[in-house]
């Protein structure tokens, strides 16, 4: 029996199994865990990424975002999906664009959200662009996606607070990692009180704190109707649109991966919005809360200049707080701000 040609067909199989492409670590943060949002958009991205790039994405699912980020600055994961609060230290242009009020758009006194959200889009599809693909990389990591989590209100256990003079002396959760959060609450002369997003909801419905910011999808889930009870109320004043985005270790991934990553996120931005959506109106309309309208144009200049005395002292890249306001300008042109070029020199 001639057993070379079987040798020679082994060697070949053998071969082909070790240079098969192994499969990509993705960390995947979604507070609801595997039956979340985030997390079903993730499996989606999963499929895409095979068809489009020829990666083949497993999926880790973490309900604590600090593990998540950690075990992929550590190289466990190849790639992660968190809030940019926790991808800053991988890229700062990226991250800005959740600082406090930049994508606030006022018309008449009065917040236009829908305008809000097309800065938003427009500032990711930028940041998507061949042209903004060289913001996206810091080093060894780039950004390979952002989509919006939704507008974070003001959510007090007692709906009186609702002047930023009543909020003199309050308990204001803060998270620790995002050092811009506790210096604009010590600006308001209320009390920064350190949380993460796994002991913000029991912290504020047990009263721990007296005002979180967070976006309505995480009324449900983190189960805020507890602590805003019969008394509390949640403020229809956006302090900003956080946003979560993924970040990738570019060794691990083919060259031109992360425009075709950005693009699939892009075009995830009306799913975003559908959900964050329904969670808005899935909250009782008595929990709403108007700010009166004279306060409005106030507080909006209080975060302007917020922002940019915290971008000073570092905390906010000055090059994206720039593209925010240019988005800005080209949403509402007739704007006073819109005089200058740029918020920030």
């Amino acid at each position: 029996m001639n057993i070379r040609p079987l040798a020679i067909a082994a060697a070949a199989l053998f071969a082909a199994a070790g240079t098969a492409q192994a499969k990509q670590l993705l960390c995947v943060w979604d507070v609801a865990g595997k039956s979340g949002d985030v997390f079903n958009m993730a499996i989606d991205y999963s499929v895409a990424m095979q068809k489009a790039a020829g990666v083949d994405f497993e999926l880790k699912s973490y309900v604590d975002e600090r593990v998540a980020v950690e075990d992929f600055r550590a190289g466990q994961c190849d790639g992660v999906i968190a809030t940019a609060f926790r991808i800053k230290p991988f890229n700062g242009v990226s991250t800005s664009m959740d600082s406090i009020g930049s994508a606030t758009i006022v018309r008449n006194n009065k917040i236009d959200l829908p305008a809000s959200y097309d800065v938003v889009r427009k500032v990711i599809q930028v940041f998507a662009s061949p042209a903004g693909g060289k913001l996206m990389v810091e080093g060894n990591y780039e950004i390979g996606g952002i989509f919006p989590l939704g507008a974070a209100y003001p959510i007090v256990r007692d709906r009186t607070w609702n002047s930023v003079e009543a909020l003199s002396g309050k308990k204001i959760a803060a998270f620790d990692y995002d050092k811009a959060q506790g210096a604009m609450i010590q600006r308001i002369g209320a009390q920064p009180v350190s949380v993460d997003v796994t002991n913000i909801g029991p912290r504020f419905n047990n009263g721990f704190v007296d005002m979180v910011t967070l976006p309505a999808v995480a009324y449900k889930p983190l189960e805020l109707y507890k602590g805003i009870g019969s008394k509390g109320g949640i403020g229809r004043f956006p302090v900003m649109i956080p946003t979560v985005q993924m970040a990738f270790n570019r060794s691990k991934l083919p060259e031109g991966f992360g425009e075709k990553s950005r693009t699939f996120w892009f075009n995830q931005f009306d799913r975003a919005m559908g959900l964050i959506n329904n969670a808005e109106k899935g909250i009782p309309a008595a929990t709403w809360d108007d700010l009166p309208a004279e306060n409005v144009p106030k507080y909006v200049l209080m975060l302007r200049e917020s922002r940019i005395d915290i971008a000073k002292q570092g905390m906010y890249n000055k090059q994206a707080l720039n593209i925010m306001k240019k988005a800005r300008c080209s949403v509402n042109p007739s704007d006073a701000e819109c005089a200058s070029k740029n918020e920030i020199d």
